[in-house]
């Protein structure tokens, strides 16, 4: 894969607007035949300049802090579920005024937050009808993530409460939650909902709204989709009425952006060739640190495995002074120099959402690709927007 259509000098971001609709388009798909409403999680990708693009299938989502619902309600819309692992007396009352859906994290958060919600569905009954639905999270212990950092299942978690504890439902109790999955596939939600039913079953049938949470990798090449929808018309099925929600950040804008890059340097040590380009994994590309993982890059050999010694195998540096950041390896069918571009693949969600500007390492530009071919530019970073942020 090779790019034919000039770019912008790099370090840059770009985003495909017709990879973006293509997403938009299976999630619709996956929506209407399954009757599951679909919101979207600013947590995997919050670059509101492309929303006008996702408001045209979307504009219901999901938000953990008052600056997530502010994104939405400025530029996505109104339908808003809100869910943290607590609250505060400070930011609360601002929930109430923009969520229509807010879930608790424990039977004490909503002890002590619920007679709020009453009050201002009261209030409001009279006035202009508008109103919060009361939920809260629970905890099916059922772990389908390998990877410790990305599971709320695991023992000890913060996250929700057990079937245990909860023996009897509050009072004013809408909607349960529950978030196990992380770019998982539909076999791994019904392995989920199979505990969540066997722990929490007779519940189902006394609450309005079940969310399913993120994770939910529906537009990944190879997604069960006739499964997904399988399952869920079963699970209504069961408990009739209930309405069920997820809320994907990753399925949103899964293969719809990349960063390109320069090579600066080649450097050779114990054996090891590493290219140093102009971004940083431990700056713009965090998760791969993080998770960790090997992102693909489109100038290399596919699939291919290095071998020890192997000419042309490469570990990528990036250009901060963080020991660790690198990764590697990948093999090329020629060798790399300086002011070689590369294209870092699939660098839309969970990406700039996570970048930071440790080092004061220059932060890429953000660009969208039209389906005509052409390029907007949506944002360029300065040196005041790195002195900016401790001003």
């Amino acid at each position: 894969m090779t790019e034919t259509l000039p770019l912008p000098p790099t370090p840059c971001y770009v985003v495909d607007e017709a990879r973006l609709r293509r997403n938009m388009r299976k999630l619709t798909d996956a929506s209407a035949r399954s009757g599951v409403k679909i919101i979207m999680a600013f947590k995997a990708n919050a670059l509101w300049k492309t929303f006008p693009i996702i408001a045209e299938y979307f504009t219901a989502s999901t938000a953990s802090s008052l600056n997530e619902m502010r994104l939405s309600l400025d530029y996505l819309g109104h339908d808003v579920h809100a869910y943290c692992p607590v609250y505060t007396e400070q930011t609360f009352p601002h929930f109430l005024e923009g969520c229509t859906h807010i879930t608790l994290n424990s039977v004490a958060q909503f002890e002590k937050y619920y007679p709020a919600i009453k009050a201002w569905n009261e209030e409001h009954a009279a006035t202009d009808g508008r109103r919060v639905s009361a939920g809260l999270r629970i905890n099916p212990h059922c772990s389908v993530i390998e990877t410790d950092i990305y599971n709320p299942s695991l023992p000890g978690s913060r996250f929700g409460v057990d079937a245990s504890d909860l023996t009897e439902l509050p009072d004013g109790l809408e909607g349960l939650h529950f978030h196990a999955l992380c770019e998982s596939t539909s076999y791994d939600l019904e392995k989920v909902l199979d505990a969540v039913e066997e722990q929490f079953g007779p519940m189902l049938d006394k609450v309005k709204w079940l969310n399913m949470g993120g994770g939910h990798l529906i537009t990944r090449e190879g997604y069960d989709v006739d499964h997904f929808v399988e399952i869920t018309r079963r699970l209504r099925e069961r408990h009739p009425g209930l309405e069920l929600i997820i809320e994907p950040g990753s399925a949103f804008t899964w293969q719809t952006g990349d960063l390109h890059t320069t090579v600066l340097d080649v450097v050779e040590n114990a054996g090891v060739s590493t290219a140093i380009i102009d971004a940083s994994f431990a700056c713009h590309m965090p998760d791969c640190l993080e998770m960790p993982y090997k992102p693909g890059i489109a100038e290399a050999i596919p699939d291919s495995e290095p071998v020890e010694g192997e000419e042309w195998s490469y570990r990528l540096g990036g250009n901060s002074c963080l020991s660790g950041d690198y990764v590697g390896d990948w093999r090329f069918d020629r060798p790399l120099r300086p002011g070689d571009r590369l294209t870092l693949l699939d660098m839309n969600h969970y990406t700039t959402v996570k970048t930071n500007m440790f080092n004061g390492i220059q932060h890429p530009s953000m660009w969208l690709r039209r389906e005509d071919g052409t390029l907007q530019l949506l944002r360029e970073f300065t040196y005041e927007d790195y002195r900016d942020r401790m001003d």
